[in-house]
């Protein structure tokens, strides 16, 4: 028995899964929740670091519990991307961690472009916009509004990055999730000096490494390999973004697989063997964490938007999904902006949602209900059309996160999108990413060197056909004009959505 532990440490928890490589079957689970910081002003959306340690250490003891951990032999670790972890010199945590769906940055993002010398050049000198989901304008912020604690940064690193470190006590980045800081010139997968001068040429010292995907963050250190019962030569994998670890869950890890995750963000991604760079910057131009590249959109708002209309009806989620069942495609006319937390994918960040078409049929909790499934799903769907136009087109989509457990939504994202639609056997793609990276790494650290990802992706990813939906003609066409009712809404009110925001303060 050959055991892998891939780790996913989200916005809402911590998931574990202990992966036997032998029988390519998941053995072992855990789980434990962490918290964002409550009562911080509109846009600021923050979290301890040291809140994902202690529920990194809960999971890893569960799973440790249920297992030989003599077996163990490799540890990969999946993280929210773009966070902002500051550390002194000393590696402890500065102040909080600022996170991907933080949009307090605006004026950081306008600074840092203009010093690049505009949209043109940022996009020529990293292949993305500056935009506020990222880490760089994070580290502007904090050098205009906390000086005193920016003079005490001496490492920056993202929260999967300080996981590891917490495990290996090693400052490492890897170039898929490095891609997310806005950094990184993704093209050439090298640090970009015009980006980090832009901010302060220091932040070139206080970065690590950058280092390809297949090299490990170091060896889990000795005291934690004894507080688990693990051997002393356990491997801790580069590990990655959420969406990177995700699609390596997930299979997509060769052209031709579209991966969409519905949580709390909403992503669409597939793999490439080259650079795709959006002109637009809409799409995002990241590298993977396999040794590709991964282009992306985002969406902020996604099961943020269901859970808070199901919190109003006080319904659980068999509620939820029965009162969107009920009523009928289009929700007779109701249509839901879903920008309650700004937006990255459009580029929206002092959006707002806006419900439009109420009237005394459609003022019901099931067309409520509806009008949000369908609206957070025409939002992923703007950016999965701009994909194509970049030569990604999918044929069908996988699917993972909370929304890939409802046939409703399913059959919704199956109607919208135009392609058919197939959950995962696994859904916890991202910490399976992580486990199966670990994998591909200590193979290759064993003198291996033909050893590919796909070797240990194939015969453990696994579709869940049962799960599959196919597209209706009829409810494809209605969806096809809803989405233009969306968009131009959506253009419509991007002039007024600042003004609101300050009126709403």
């Amino acid at each position: 028995m050959t055991l892998y532990i891939g780790i996913d440490s989200g916005t809402q928890s911590v998931k574990a899964v202990v992966l036997d490589l032998a029988t390519r079957r998941v053995i072992a689970e855990a789980r434990a929740p962490h918290s964002l910081i409550a009562g911080l002003p509109v846009g600021h959306m923050e979290q301890h670091p040291q809140e994902w340690t202690q529920a990194l250490d809960t999971v890893l003891a569960a799973v440790a519990a249920k297992i030989d951990g003599r077996q163990v032999r490799g540890i990969g670790v999946s993280g929210q991307q773009h966070g902002f972890v500051p550390l002194d010199a000393a590696g402890e945590v500065i102040r909080p961690a600022k996170l991907w769906c933080d949009t307090s940055t605006t004026a950081e993002c306008d600074l840092i472009t203009r010093r690049l010398g505009g949209p043109r050049a940022a996009l020529r000198l990293t292949g993305n916009l500056i935009l506020p989901g990222f880490t760089a304008p994070k580290i502007l912020w904090l050098k205009r509004h906390e000086p005193a604690n920016y003079r005490r940064l001496r490492h920056v690193l993202l929260p999967h990055d300080y996981l590891n470190f917490w495990l290996t006590g090693n400052y490492h980045m890897e170039f898929g999730d490095a891609s997310g800081t806005a950094l990184l010139d993704v093209r050439r997968r090298v640090w970009s000096k015009p980006a980090i001068n832009a901010i302060d040429a220091r932040v070139a010292d206080w970065l690590p490494a950058v280092s390809p995907s297949h090299v490990p963050a170091g060896a889990l250190r000795a005291t934690l390999a004894e507080r688990y019962g693990f051997a002393s030569d356990v491997v801790v994998s580069a590990g990655g973004g959420d969406n990177m670890m995700g699609a390596i869950g997930t299979g997509n890890v060769a052209p031709g697989v579209v991966t969409a995750s519905f949580g709390t963000s909403g992503t669409i991604y597939a793999y490439s063997a080259k650079p795709v760079t959006d002109p637009l910057g809409e799409i995002a131009a990241f590298c993977s964490s396999t040794g590709g590249w991964l282009p992306l959109l985002c969406t902020m708002n996604v099961t943020t938007v269901t859970e808070q209309v199901r919190a109003l009806f006080g319904q659980d989620h068999a509620g939820l999904e029965s009162a969107v069942a009920s009523a009928p495609a289009g929700a007779d006319g109701l249509v839901l902006l879903p920008y309650l937390a700004g937006e990255r994918t459009p580029n929206v960040p002092e959006g707002s949602g806006v419900l439009l078409g109420l009237n005394q049929k459609n003022f019901t909790p099931g067309h409520l209900a509806r009008a949000a499934m369908e609206g957070v799903t025409l939002g992923m769907n703007y950016g999965l059309r701009r994909l194509a136009t970049l030569g990604v087109r999918a044929k069908e989509i996988r699917v993972t996160g909370g929304g890939a457990k409802s046939p409703v939504w399913r059959q919704l994202m199956a109607d919208i999108f135009g392609v058919p639609v197939v959950a995962m056997q696994e859904d916890e793609g991202a910490a399976l990413g992580g486990a199966l990276q670990a994998a591909w790494c200590v193979a290759l650290g064993a003198g291996d060197k033909k050893a590919k990802l796909t070797d240990f992706t194939t015969g453990t990813v696994a579709l869940n056909e049962a799960t599959r939906c196919r597209p209706d003609p009829a409810n494809v066409a209605h969806y096809r004009e809803l989405q233009r009712v969306q968009d131009k809404l959506s253009l419509a009110l991007r002039e007024v959505f600042p003004l609101q925001r300050r009126l709403g303060k």
